[in-house]
């Protein structure tokens, strides 16, 4: 799949986790609602359909109007939008996965599925400044970022929300970090 994002070492970490994370929360909400943001190759939609989640309740969203046409035609059940981010979402879901560009961008790399902005975490807050307003009661972000990614900045967004790190893995180039987030008017949480 030419200029489509191929899964790589961060999708698969992240995907790892989602496997340990949809059972519980489909216990609780059996109509789950989710959003797979920078849906890319479709491989974390793929799995929450596996797991249960019904394609009609499931969204992707991507910027990419290739990857967007090769969505369309693996999940023709589901809602696909060709979206910034969630400049074109309406709606509310219970489940966020986001598996972001989080790379600085340099002269050798500035593609929108790698590249997170000029210092990295520019995508990464753009998201979640905006992700509250689409996020159901009780509702969580699976959120993966990198040692690459400068952090300063996006600590101090977590700190407005709920957020725990949930895994960590070791690559010989980074570190990788899952994320899990929730607004703070939720009390509840997933254990």
């Amino acid at each position: 799949m030419p200029d489509i994002y191929e899964p790589a070492e961060d999708s698969f970490f992240l995907l790892e986790v989602l496997r340990k994370m949809a059972p519980k929360l489909l216990i609780q909400n059996h109509h789950l609602k989710a959003l797979d943001m920078g849906s890319g190759s479709g491989i974390l939609a793929r799995v929450l359909i596996e797991m249960g989640i019904n394609p009609a309740d499931l969204t992707l969203i991507d910027i990419n109007p290739k990857t967007i046409s090769h969505l369309k035609k693996e999940f023709p059940k589901s809602k696909i939008i060709k979206s910034d981010l969630f400049s074109k979402v309406k709606g509310k879901f219970d489940l966020m996965i986001f598996n972001p560009p989080y790379l600085p961008e340099n002269k050798f790399d500035s593609r929108k599925d790698t590249t997170g902005g000029k210092n990295g975490d520019e995508t990464i807050l753009k998201f979640l400044n905006n992700f509250e307003r689409h996020l159901n009661e009780n509702g969580r972000v699976l959120l993966l970022i990198s040692s690459l990614t400068p952090i300063s900045r996006i600590k101090k967004i977590f700190k407005r929300c709920n957020t725990r790190l949930l895994a960590t893995k070791k690559l010989f180039y980074e570190k990788l970090f899952i994320y899990e987030t929730w607004s703070k008017r939720k009390i509840s949480k997933i254990n």
